[in-house]
């Protein structure tokens, strides 16, 4: 995907030509391409919950690649808005199945790597830029360079198609008939002696979270993609015409950009696994507010070269970690609230380069740059949305997020990066004492009854409603068992915080 978007970006002036455009008439033919990534993320809402997140970037990949060879074909403006609009709802619902797929594959490792995912991206447009400038000397049409980019792209998202994770069984796209539910195994009230909320109570507040949480990282994302955007269609021309840079130079602020973000991307999962997701996407948040407002404040060509580099190292973990919280975001439909969250941010991609241009020509361009200064500032405060903590499966009771250095422990270690035998995340934060895990098991013990008495009453009758009986079931198993392990553990002497929660298809129930 990212090598052949980086061809298309080089051939851009070449299809314009040859589809006879003015740049007018050319700026409203890429208003397509966001157009249809908006609706390829909405439609991979419904998608990867049904299908599965590996079948929709298995025929997406392939697909989107096949698509790519579509604007060499243009002859006219309609021929290229169609062909963009197409191109892009396809990559649109890829983006979407990736990210998804990317949440499983982080949870199977149980530490982050989402971020080092996100840098092939970067890498793949990089070298796709380098292709097409290569075809473009040669002297190569459109078509032939978009449909060489396309064909290699679409062997190797072919090829490895193979090595996705497929949808763990209990899933909505694989999910077979219900057998028949277990009996309530526990008998516990409530702690507190408070009164137990009712099944639509809590239907009502876990939505009204989730609806929140999604909102706040739509957001997030929409600041991080309006700097992204920022930095790519005005970097140069602030530079050119700002500071008197000459036009080669000028394109070095870009290129800058783009250098540091990959970098950034590589090696962002190891610092985030070193201090923790919420410290880091902080500290990123600071560092681009400081390299942007610094390249505005210097009337240095060279000095605003180096700003925009540390603007894109800051920027370069907020985009993958806000998708990752996104897909987290709804342990029921990972692909609703990742697709709410891509779909928004794009949203902002497209809007935020214009609103900058129309803010430039009432107050001026260095002004106007200050739109992204400003956005970045929020990301460092509502940074707390992306961290594990708030991300919890129905029924979780809260467990304070402390994000540090430490080695992963499983679904209750320290960084929490695990998963239970359906590939949703238990929990996050820090090593639970004996207290914790009962506080925690109170609150399933609750989910379990209210659940059990909709099953019974005939009120449970959806699939996604099911896994969280489900899920709350094998979280309980799991709790026991942690439990279990760290008094056995205090008695023969031994440290209890060394305890692992085991898979839950390795945790028998646990009766009281």
């Amino acid at each position: 995907m990212g090598m052949t978007a980086g061809v298309w970006m080089a051939r851009i002036p070449a299809v314009k030509a040859q589809a006879g455009l003015s740049d007018g008439a050319l700026g409203l033919a890429l208003f397509a391409a966001p157009v249809g990534l908006v609706l390829g993320a909405a439609l991979a809402e419904r998608l990867v919950d049904r299908l599965g997140s590996a079948l929709v970037v298995r025929v997406t990949g392939v697909g989107s690649c096949v698509l790519t060879a579509g604007p060499g074909l243009a002859r006219n403006l309609p021929e290229l808005m169609a062909a963009l609009l197409v191109l892009c709802l396809a990559s649109g619902t890829l983006d979407v199945a990736q990210n998804a797929q990317g949440v499983r594959v982080e949870a199977a490792y149980k530490r982050p790597v989402m971020t080092s995912m996100h840098s092939f991206f970067s890498l793949g447009a990089m070298a796709g830029a380098l292709a097409g400038g290569g075809f473009a000397w040669a002297g190569v049409g459109p078509l032939l360079s978009l449909a060489a980019a396309g064909a290699v792209g679409a062997v190797v998202d072919g090829c490895a198609g193979r090595w996705l994770l497929p949808e763990p069984a209990g899933s909505e796209g694989t999910r077979k008939k219900e057998p028949q539910s277990r009996q309530p195994r526990l008998s516990q009230s409530h702690p507190g002696g408070r009164p137990p909320q009712t099944p639509q109570e809590r239907s009502r507040a876990e939505a009204k979270r989730v609806r929140r949480l999604i909102i706040t990282l739509a957001v997030l994302g929409i600041c991080a993609l309006v700097g992204e955007g920022a930095a790519g269609d005005w970097s140069a021309v602030y530079l050119k015409d700002n500071l008197g840079a000459s036009a080669g130079f000028a394109a070095l602020g870009f290129a800058a950009f783009s250098v540091t973000m990959t970098v950034g991307r590589a090696v962002g999962d190891r610092i985030i696994h070193r201090f923790g997701t919420v410290p880091v996407v902080r500290c990123c948040g600071l560092l681009a507010a400081a390299g942007l407002g610094g390249a505005l404040v210097s009337d240095n060509p060279g000095a605003a070269v180096c700003g925009f580099a540390v603007f894109g190292a800051g920027l370069s973990v907020v985009v993958p970690q806000v998708f990752a919280a996104g897909g987290r975001a709804d342990p029921a439909r990972p692909g609703s609230g990742l697709a709410k969250v891509v779909g928004l941010g794009y949203a902002g991609l497209a809007a935020g380069p214009a609103v900058i241009g129309g803010a430039a020509s009432q107050v001026g361009l260095h002004l106007a740059l200050g739109i992204p200064v400003l956005l970045t500032l929020w990301i460092v405060v509502a940074a707390p949305a992306v961290g594990p903590g708030p991300n919890r499966a129905v029924g979780d009771a809260p467990v304070e997020e402390r994000d540090g250095p430490g080695e992963d422990t499983g679904p209750f270690g320290m960084n929490g990066w695990g998963a239970s035998a359906n590939g949703q995340l238990l929990a996050y934060g820090k090593h639970m004492d004996d207290k914790e895990i009962m506080t925690r098991i109170d609150g399933l013990i609750q989910t379990e009854r209210e659940l059990r008495s909709q099953l019974a009453a005939g009120q449970l009758s959806s699939e996604q409603e099911r896994e969280r009986l489900r899920s709350a079931e094998e979280a309980l198993d799991q709790c026991w068992d942690l439990l279990r392990q760290r008094r056995a553990r205090r008695e023969f002497g031994e440290n209890p915080d060394d305890a692992a929660v085991r898979p839950a298809t390795e945790v028998e129930g646990y009766q009281q």
